[in-house]
């Protein structure tokens, strides 16, 4: 188990992204179109809420 501080934080990263990774093969995400699809439903979304340009 890694030490405190950054090499802690990259150690539960990678684990966390790990998970994703297994949860989305497991179920059959296709995680390149399901982020692309987030991103740009929270692009519209912020931009909706600022004031026009």
């Amino acid at each position: 188990m890694p030490g405190g501080g950054r090499e802690a934080l990259e150690h539960e990263l990678a684990d966390c992204l790990w998970s994703v990774l297994i949860l989305a093969h497991r179920y059959g995400v296709d995680l390149d179109h399901a982020f692309r699809r987030t991103m740009d439903e929270l692009d519209s979304s912020i931009s909706a809420r600022l004031p026009p340009k």
